[in-house]
């Protein structure tokens, strides 16, 4: 870590919670690059304080990345969480034999990228507080300290904060359906049934594919359709949950990433598809595979 020594005690112990501090950070801020950013101010504030009056420093740390971190959605200075064709090292991607990240998330456990989405609905002290209280079991005590709120307060906000959470958790019915649309797009891409193609495809869907020489996007469910090849490879592949949305990944004989495509279902009609066939993106996401 820039800035800190080895052989430095407070530096050694700053390390000790470096992993926890970013998770935090990371699920308020929705940015890797904003949580390395509050963790690293941490650190300086760290280093500027005498720790001799720091009874918990993990406690401390906490509260300092929070405060941070709530700064920065105030001020609305962090970095917009990005659709998954910008970030692809942020894909959380799991086969569909296994158990879906949304399912896996129960509200105490970490928390996905399918999540994180529905957390930027809520209000900066709401997030914060569902966050460390939810997630990390931080005191409503404490996070009463960081909001400037009381105890009490602080409970009604986070009850706030969850009740939308869970509001906003998509059924697992609907998951279904939006495979099941999803399967059928699939089929008729393979079969070629080019009138299929339009009746699952919103006139205005999105296709945006990510190749070694560049990111393509096409526009309208006839530009689609005429389009769906690369989507008829996907469908010898193996059905996916990538951010929480239906997808599905495809590989080679040797078993590295084919591509990998997600899908947006909304009134049972496909809105958006992102494709990526780039083998060098592909290398950055860590992909499951069933073999």
């Amino acid at each position: 870590m820039s800035g800190t020594h080895p052989a430095d005690p407070i530096a050694e112990a700053f390390e000790a919670h470096r992993d926890r501090l970013t998770a935090v950070a990371y699920r308020v801020l929705g940015s890797h690059a904003d949580a390395d950013d509050a963790v690293q101010e941490a650190w300086l504030r760290l280093s500027r304080q005498d720790t001799d009056t720091i009874d918990n420093l993990g406690g401390w740390l906490t509260t300092v990345v929070g405060r941070i971190s709530l700064d920065l959605l105030r001020s609305g200075r962090t970095r917009q969480t990005v659709p998954l064709d910008d970030r692809p090292s942020e894909f959380t991607v799991t086969l569909d034999s296994d158990p879906a990240p949304d399912e896996l998330v129960a509200l105490g456990d970490s928390v996905g990228l399918a999540l994180l989405t529905v957390l930027d609905s809520l209000r900066p002290d709401e997030r914060l507080a569902f966050v460390l209280h939810d997630v990390f079991a931080v005191s409503h005590a404490e996070i009463g300290i960081i909001l400037g709120r009381s105890t009490d307060a602080t409970k009604m906000l986070t009850s706030r904060a969850r009740r939308k959470v869970q509001a906003a958790r998509q059924p697992a019915s609907d998951r279904q359906r939006h495979r099941e649309v999803v399967g059928a797009f699939l089929a008729a891409a393979r079969e070629g049934r080019f009138e299929r193609l339009l009746e699952v495809l919103h006139p205005e869907v999105k296709f945006t594919v990510d190749t070694p020489d560049g990111q393509f996007v096409v526009l309208g469910a006839t530009e689609v359709a005429t389009r769906a090849r690369v989507a008829a490879n996907a469908a010898r592949g193996h059905a996916a949950t990538v951010n929480g949305r239906p997808g599905v990944i495809s590989w080679n004989e040797d078993g590295t990433p084919l591509s990998l495509l997600a899908f947006t279902v909304a009134d049972g009609r496909i809105t958006e598809i992102t494709a990526l066939i780039d083998p060098a993106r592909l290398a950055l996401i860590d992909l499951p595979n069933p073999a």
